[in-house]
């Protein structure tokens, strides 16, 4: 996976007070505690981080984040998939692209994603919200677990958060908590944003969660992880055929296409059942997946940020 020794993954240590170089003592690994800077763009919004608990709030999450590598790892090859789909989304909705970093926050960019509470896909989408951002979800169907409508719904509830709001880092915050607990807060607080709110610990880590997550995945071989294109998740090509009807055995259609079940659930998620009676008929598109996307000897290779990768 790593560029290093046996594989194993190496913390590095800083080689001056601003810089996080890379050092290795045979195989033991070296920590080294990651710079905060006094200010960080996110969403087009300037954060200072000259307050105590504003830098202790960050520097505990780009730590956290740094030293969890295996999701790190995940989030930065599935990043590469990923981003090229939803980032195009969130531009054409007005949605800054930083908010791909939160679906990282969220999910890791797993669309199988479930939380404990029962939020499913990359979004994290509770029931009653998804169906509220037009989102279809029963016994037969859940599109939560569908990247595209999913990212399609968040940003409906970023958009309506920003007009509530006018700054994208508490939109973040409402993300997690709600629309209703932040405005709640805010007026019960007498505060402007939700930097200056008195919080529970998970809405409070939050949004430093998803800007530590940004700074990370923008520089990760700053923060010591190092991965080549071939170990990138590649975009996966397919073609669509749209289903109006009902299907009686996904399992049958999936042959007749040329694929097994397993590569079509793998591929659309969003199905849920063995079969689809579709009484409102809507109109689902399924992928296929082309050959040369099951395969890693017929894969083209391209990177999406040539930050992530070693040369």
């Amino acid at each position: 996976m790593v560029l290093l020794a046996m594989a194993c993954v190496m913390p590095l240590r800083a080689e001056s007070d601003d810089h996080f170089g890379a050092y290795i003592h045979g195989l033991h690994p070296i920590s080294a505690n990651p710079d905060v800077p006094m200010a960080v763009m996110i969403a087009g919004e300037q954060v200072l981080l000259d307050r105590i608990d504003m830098y202790e709030r960050l520097d505990r999450e780009m730590t956290q984040i740094i030293y969890g590598h295996s999701n790190l790892f995940l989030s930065i090859k599935r990043a590469n998939r990923y981003f090229p789909v939803i980032v195009p989304i969130l531009k054409k909705n007005g949605v800054p692209e930083d908010f791909a970093y939160l679906a990282v926050v969220e999910s890791y960019l797993s669309a199988t994603a479930r939380s404990y509470a029962g939020a499913v896909g990359m979004w994290q989408f509770l029931k009653g919200t998804a169906k509220q951002y037009g989102l279809v979800v029963n016994d037969e169907v859940d599109e939560r677990y569908d990247p595209e409508k999913a990212t399609e719904a968040a940003c409906r509830y970023l958009k309506a958060a920003y007009a509530k709001y006018k700054h994208w880092p508490t939109v973040a915050a409402s993300y997690n908590a709600g629309m209703g607990r932040i405005s709640k807060e805010l007026d019960r607080q007498f505060a402007e944003n939700s930097f200056d709110l008195y919080l529970n610990e998970e809405t409070s880590r939050y949004v430093f969660r998803f800007i530590a997550m940004k700074l990370i995945m923008e520089q990760p071989k700053k923060y010591g992880f190092f991965i080549t294109k071939k170990q990138l998740y590649q975009p996966l090509e397919y073609t669509k055929v749209n289903v109006a009807g009902s299907v009686e055995s996904w399992s049958e259609w999936a042959k007749k296409h040329g694929i097994t079940y397993s590569q079509l659930r793998d591929m659309n998620p969003w199905i849920r059942s063995p079969k689809l009676v579709n009484r409102e008929r809507r109109v689902y598109t399924v992928k296929i997946p082309k050959q040369e996307s099951l395969y890693r000897s017929k894969m083209t290779y391209s990177v999406y940020n040539k930050n992530w990768i070693v040369d």
